[in-house]
């Protein structure tokens, strides 16, 4: 029976993205992205390269997915933080990966599919300042780095203040969507 290398590339980037969401780079064991993959680990080595370089493509793999399933829209920065809160709230890994990458890879080499991502939206959002659509008084950067903080606020919160978040999931939304309405003056 032949082998179908997309399909076992596919499964052990489906059974790291879980490992990597749950325990980090650090703490992931490539043995069990394999066995839960059904896979050799040898072919983790063939396919990927070492373990950080797997992660490198389970990030990317997920940054792709959010670009294309989360809409950025510049003229509708509050729509842009709700989609993104529903993402987080539908794919908590998601968040988890990104949080790993920020806390373990703060000086590494930047993937270059992030960078594209944010020098897309940065664009974007300069592009909406000049036309008097969105405000100047911050830095597409900083308007950014809001925006995507806001819509990340609920899953980033202490178990302690978390246990006092509102249970309705639509509340939540609203919130986000409003601060972002408030902060560009929409």
């Amino acid at each position: 029976m032949a082998r179908d290398a997309e399909a076992t590339k596919k499964r052990l980037l489906d059974a790291a993205a879980a490992e990597f969401a749950e325990f980090g780079i650090a703490g992931a064991r490539v043995d069990r992205i394999a066995r839960a993959a059904k896979a050799n680990k040898s072919m983790i080595y063939a396919y990927f390269g070492d373990k950080g370089q797997l992660f490198d493509a389970v990030f990317a793999a997920h940054v792709v997915a959010f670009t294309e399933q989360v809409r950025f829209d510049a003229t509708d920065l509050p729509g842009y933080a709700g989609r993104s809160f529903d993402l987080y709230e539908d794919n908590p890994a998601t968040l988890r990966l990104a949080t790993w990458y920020q806390l373990e890879r703060p000086d590494g080499e930047p993937l270059q599919v992030v960078v594209a991502s944010n020098r897309s939206k940065l664009a974007d959002i300069e592009r909406a300042q000049k036309n008097g659509v969105l405000p100047t008084r911050f830095a597409p950067v900083e308007l950014l780095a809001v925006v995507r903080s806001v819509a990340m606020s609920w899953h980033t919160q202490t178990p302690e203040l978390g246990a006092s978040a509102p249970g309705d999931r639509a509340r939540r939304r609203q919130v986000v969507v409003e601060s972002v309405r408030l902060l560009v003056g929409a």
